[in-house]
């Protein structure tokens, strides 16, 4: 019997009812009690000590309860012996528990000997009538065949050196049910997972045992930067804005030449705001739009910058004309009212190519198209059951897609018929429940030149999520998901068809998400997040003509912080800026144009937006460009290996010399010796002649004498050193 020390932890005396599990081919027991904080690994052995110490795991929360995970969902490819899975309050934390080896690719058979499968070895009937058999046995190896023995047998070395080198690695984090288990197989009686062949067993574990797996898809927009512009280009001192405004309404537009915002001042106040002049507002009121009633929902129209269409909660919308130039008074009534709902508007969303054409979204559960330049209502769609959270016009312009609250996705053809033409169920409904999902709102818009539709939402544990669905075939369900993160807005989606890239983000958020959306699988690819400095109330997006291509710039849009407005540029990096990227700017569609009339769309026609190329001038296609050659990064061998010369070597050393004499601007020693007066030579002088008239000791003549011969040096030196400097100064030859 071995007592298994255990620290006091909750309660008075310490004490906790123990949670063994037990792993009979690693011989590794872990035991962790409720409401503890630590989960203890030991290795057990039939010799003493019996019982030996290998893990010492903390958690940041007290355990509810623990279980392991089959042997068969190991990451064999990092040595991984066992996973605990710890029920806390609010998570469900893997602990996985390792033991350190040299080569992750291979497969070591000394830690994983053949376990028991999960086929049952006998009926109950047959136990029962005194059968005994034992359940067959696979092995874990990813390229080997089940194991004939009946049982699993373990070397006593199997395990040798857990108790120095084991190392447990919790998550840090919490993260969903779902993706924590994700790696696990869920075998059938049909096809057991022992017996899956080699290839679908590679397949199935991934890249880890092929080294020459590919990596998977990859965007050329994978390092998109988002960047602030410079402080010169925001528009601040922006007091007042409404935080109340629909979850339907995106809260904030903009076009080429303005933007507008909505007031929390009663009336229905809209402030609209020029580009063209950045700066700080005044502190005074600004010139506003008064509708009278709340605003639901408004928008700018695509092909007249001017005119701005704003949905109220009295079911009415109104049509204002912004004077040139911006606004210089408060505007009170509108150029046209449009009337024919009976409820409130959810949206409102224009014609992507006939200009007047609007639809719009009400409480009434129907949808209605205008005629802007008559002020009539030309078609009115039903089939809706509850509230609309979103529509989207396709981008020929034929179809009107809508996402509702009764979990259904609708495609209408308003030509041809009031009543949808194509409904699926929406991603995530249950067969069963309290109701259908995303009840909390939703977005939906065209992708892939028209052969898809994205659309955004919630699921049942309130995360927001991204859905693809194919617009021939709604009734198959979601092709694809992308799940986000948990937030109340809805995440409220752009997207580029020149490149294919959707930019989310929600109303409140700091986080800016983008995906290459492509037709073939994956489906989604996701790209670099831009990240604000602080939440904002919106996100629009200009005319890709407001774009700086030299900067290889993709997409230019403006931010609504609290209070300013600042412009945000999302780049793609590259290093031949010098030249036009023709890989991420095509020919793009001018949108702001449009292509037919109402009249003519209700006729039948169909318009097309004519393409322009956004390369300057003086910019060369980078797919024309020459290549660069290859800079060498070393000299070759021949410049190492040549042999030279002994003249050679002496003209080198020559030049290296005179080099080096030639840069010296520090002067000579002897220069620096001090001189002898005028003056003093003279006295010198006439003391020698009198010395040497009158016989004088030879005393004082060797003093003399010294004095005549440092003078007589120092002069040659001086004239020598003049000399040298002359010829150096001349060039060689």
């Amino acid at each position: 019997m071995k007592d298994i020390p255990r620290p006091g932890r909750g309660g008075e005396n310490g004490e906790r009812t123990l949670m063994p599990l037990y792993d009979p081919d690693s011989g590794l027991l872990v035991v962790s009690g409720k409401g503890d904080s630590v989960i203890d690994c030991f290795e057990v052995t039939t010799s003493d000590p019996f019982l030996s110490q290998v893990s010492h795991c903390l958690s940041d929360a007290p355990t509810r309860g623990v279980a392991m995970v089959p042997k068969l969902a190991l990451d064999i490819g990092v040595c991984e012996v066992l996973r605990v899975m710890q029920l806390t309050e609010n998570f469900i934390i893997p602990i996985s528990y390792h033991v350190p080896r040299k080569g992750g690719q291979d497969f070591h058979a000394d830690l994983y000997p053949d376990t028991l499968g999960h086929m049952a070895a006998m009926t109950a009937d047959e136990w029962w009538a005194g059968a005994n058999k034992q359940e067959p046995s696979s092995s874990s190896s990813p390229l080997s065949t089940p194991s004939s023995s009946a049982a699993p047998s373990r070397s006593p070395s199997s395990t040798s050196g857990l108790s120095s080198g084991f190392l447990p690695s919790p998550s840090q984090g919490s993260r969903a049910i779902h993706t924590m288990l994700g790696n696990l197989a869920h075998p059938t009686p049909s096809t057991p997972c022992w017996v899956t062949p080699p290839n679908t067993f590679h397949t199935m574990l991934g890249c880890s045992y092929s080294p020459s797996c590919p990596a998977g898809p990859s965007s050329k927009f994978r390092h998109i930067q988002g960047t602030v512009l410079h402080r010169d280009t925001h528009i601040t001192n922006l007091r007042g804005m409404s935080l109340t405004t629909p979850g339907e309404c995106d809260g904030f537009c903009a076009n080429g030449q303005r933007m507008a915002v909505p007031l929390a001042i009663s009336g229905g106040q809209i402030a609209v705001l020029e580009l063209s002049q950045p700066g700080k507002l005044p502190d005074t009121a600004l010139p506003t739009i008064q509708n009278s009633v709340n605003v639901a929902d408004f928008c700018w129209d695509p092909f007249d910058s001017s005119k701005l269409v704003v949905a109220g909660d009295d079911a009415k919308i109104r049509v204002w004309k912004i004077p040139e130039g911006g606004l210089v008074e408060t505007l009170t009534e509108p150029a046209c009212i449009l009337q024919g709902h009976i409820e409130k508007i959810y949206s409102i969303k224009f014609h992507p190519h006939a200009s007047g054409l609007l639809a719009s979204s009400s409480y009434d559960m129907t949808v209605r198209l205008w005629d802007l330049e008559n002020g009539v209502e030309v078609k009115k769609l039903h089939g809706h059951q509850d509230q609309i959270f979103g529509m989207a016009w396709s981008p020929n312009g034929k179809l009107l897609a809508t996402v509702c609250k009764d979990g259904k996705v609708r495609l209408y053809d308003p030509r041809k018929s009031a009543e949808p033409i194509q409904a699926s169920i929406a991603p995530g409904t249950p067969i069963e429940g309290p109701g259908p999902e995303g009840h909390r709102g939703g977005r939906i818009v065209w992708v892939c030149d028209g052969q898809y539709l994205l659309v955004s939402g919630f699921d049942c544990r309130s995360e927001r999520q991204l859905y693809l669905f194919s617009a021939t075939s709604l009734a198959s369900g979601a092709v694809a998901s992308a799940p986000a993160d948990v937030a109340p807005s809805t995440l409220i989606p752009f997207y580029d068809p020149d490149t294919s890239l959707a930019i989310l983000t929600g109303k409140g958020d700091t986080r800016v998400y983008i995906f290459e959306i492509t037709p073939e699988v994956p489906h989604f690819i996701e790209c670099s997040s831009f990240h604000a400095s602080e939440p904002h109330k919106g996100l629009c997006f200009l005319p890709k003509t407001q774009c700086n291509v030299r900067d290889v710039e993709v997409a230019r849009a403006v931010r609504l912080g609290k209070t300013t407005i600042e412009p945000v540029a999302f780049k793609v990096p590259r290093v031949r800026k010098e030249f036009f990227q023709d890989d991420v700017f095509p020919d793009t569609a001018v949108w702001w144009e449009p292509a037919l009339s109402t009249a003519a769309w209700l006729s039948g026609s169909d318009g097309q937006h004519r393409k322009i190329s956004l390369r300057p001038t003086d910019m060369t296609l980078v797919s024309e460009a020459p290549k660069e050659a290859p800079v060498r990064k070393y000299l070759p061998s021949s410049v190492y290996l040549e042999e030279k010369t002994d003249e050679q070597k002496k003209e080198e050393l020559l030049s290296a010399m005179v080099a080096k004499l030639g840069n010296r601007e520090d002067p000579l020693p002897q220069e620096l010796f001090e001189g002898v007066d005028e003056e003093e030579w003279g006295r010198l002088m006439e003391t020698f002649t009198s010395w040497t008239s009158q016989g004088t000791g030879s005393r004082e003549i060797k003093e003399a004498l010294t004095v005549l011969v440092k003078f007589a040096i120092f002069e040659c030196q001086t004239e020598v050193h003049t000399h040298r400097s002359h010829q150096t100064s001349q060039p060689l030859i």
